[in-house]
């Protein structure tokens, strides 16, 4: 299970104070460590400077949309990996498919349920963690993988210079 002292922080994007407030005590009481953005604009300049392990982004805000940051998070090659779960009061079918399309891992409705979010944010952190630890256990692999084919090569070329 993922616990809070294993996680960076969490980023909350919103522009309604009560929103920010409730996830922020949610989070809090937790123990996660989070940070708050009040607009896609501000969100993606902190971003740059400071990676979150996860973002809960609202989808209505002036300015930069949800779904305009969301685009943006995910074409930098640097924060693309980044969970992004929308929280929204958008609860038609088409909105919360464009949210996964554009790369969202999840959707959670608004009124918040303050389990709810803790739990979903858990399941992604965990995901992420495992997600991670997967693509190093491969890259370990095939880096020895490609060491034992380059030192076989050798011996097979050895032994052909000997055959011969």
């Amino acid at each position: 299970m993922t616990t809070p002292r294993d996680t960076g922080f969490i980023l909350i994007v919103d522009d309604n104070p009560t929103n920010l407030s409730v996830l922020s005590t949610a989070l809090a009481s937790a123990g996660f460590r989070f940070r708050v953005a009040v607009g896609g604009e501000s969100a993606i300049a902190l971003i740059e400077r400071h990676q979150p392990e996860l973002i809960l982004l609202d989808v209505q805000m002036p300015g930069i949309d949800g779904f305009e940051t969301c685009r943006a998070i995910k074409a930098n090659p640097v924060t693309k990996n980044i969970p992004i779960i929308f929280t929204t009061a958008l609860a038609d079918t088409e909105s919360k498919i464009k949210g996964f399309a554009l790369g969202a891992v999840d959707y959670i409705p608004k009124p918040f349920e303050q389990e709810e979010v803790i739990a979903r944010v858990r399941v992604h952190l965990q995901l992420k963690q495992l997600t991670e630890s997967l693509e190093e256990q491969v890259r370990d692999r095939t880096a020895a993988l490609e060491l034992d084919f380059g030192q076989r090569g050798k011996r097979f070329a050895r032994f052909q210079r000997e055959a011969n």
